[in-house]
């Protein structure tokens, strides 16, 4: 599965006119709540008050994911930040800059991308004197790729025992919305009328 993803992800890209291995890519992480079954490999993510896993993701330009990594909600996301890049690069070797927000700053994670990847990781802060909700450039994209994922109703909590599983669990939906994407069989959702 893992294989197949960068696969649609460039059959994807071609039909948009755009180059099939990607150059740019942005990384995030969302915590879930885990459930009975997956309480092995959880922890406390004490930012967001979670007790779970965290799924960490990389996607392209277009919002494709590329690489998932899933563990404890405890493990910080700059600690984690290696594990998912390393991932990354032995998938896909044309990445040359990945966009992130404040959890990954760093000077050490920031070169140690650079040295061991010719990678620049750079850092999307927020914008000062800016209050409430803003959209930041580049960031937007992985965010919109959560909301896609949390459709599916398999992901909206972390049920497998194992995290490879809801690592695989990621890529089916992943790959089912890319499919959707490539074939032009999206949903159209009609409002209800009252």
């Amino acid at each position: 599965m893992k294989i197949l993803i960068p696969l649609y992800a460039s059959n994807y890209a071609k039909k948009k006119d755009r180059k099939p291995d990607p150059t740019g890519a942005i990384i995030d992480s969302q915590s879930v709540k885990g459930t009975p079954e997956s309480r092995r490999a959880s922890g406390f993510d004490g930012g967001k008050l979670v007790k779970g896993r965290k799924r960490h993701i990389v996607v392209d330009t277009m919002g494709c994911v590329l690489v998932v990594w899933v563990h404890a909600a405890n493990m910080f996301d700059g600690t984690a930040a290696r594990e998912v890049i390393a991932r990354l690069f032995l998938l896909i070797q044309s990445v040359k800059i990945i966009w992130a927000d404040g959890a990954y700053a760093g000077a050490e994670l920031i070169e140690w991308v650079f040295k061991q990847f010719a990678c620049t990781l750079t850092i999307v802060k927020k914008q000062t004197g800016r209050q409430g909700f803003h959209v930041l450039p580049r960031r937007w994209v992985v965010e919109r790729t959560f909301a896609w994922l949390g459709r599916s109703r398999r992901l909206s909590k972390d049920y497998e025992r194992k995290p490879t599983s809801s690592e695989s669990q990621v890529y089916l939906a992943s790959s089912r919305l890319l499919l959707r994407q490539i074939c032009n069989n999206q949903i159209h959702y009609k409002l209800a009328t009252s």
